[in-house]
């Protein structure tokens, strides 16, 4: 599943640059597909619809970091563990609930990411 980002957040950025796929975001700012990924032209999200990878989507947050479950695989295929997890000083990188993914399934997110 992937991680979120919960409300004790101390806006710290501790967490922004571990992410290999460049899935967490300062709140406020727009993120895109394309960051961090090698993902170009149209991009199929988890919902089923369709975004140009290089075009600006709505920020997740806008008073808290935050992690954009479409690019999160929890790390699978970089690192054992959750690197945003793991530096947070305040243990508030937890798993999402709402994006429940099996291994296979974070492995194949991170094959579509990164070609």
């Amino acid at each position: 599943m992937a991680i979120k980002i919960t409300e004790e957040c101390i806006n710290c950025g501790a967490c922004e640059p571990e992410c290999p796929n460049n899935a967490i975001y300062e709140g406020g700012v727009e993120w895109r597909v394309a960051d961090g990924t090698t993902v170009k032209g149209s991009f199929v999200l988890k919902d089923g619809s369709v975004v140009d990878a290089d075009a600006p989507n709505a920020p997740v947050s806008v008073d808290t970091y935050y992690i954009v479950p479409n690019k999160c695989t929890e790390c699978q295929g970089f690192h054992e563990e959750p690197q945003c997890a793991a530096v947070c000083p305040v243990d508030c990188c937890v798993p999402d609930e709402m994006y429940v993914e099996t291994v296979e399934e974070l492995m194949a997110k991170k094959e579509k990411l990164h070609i």
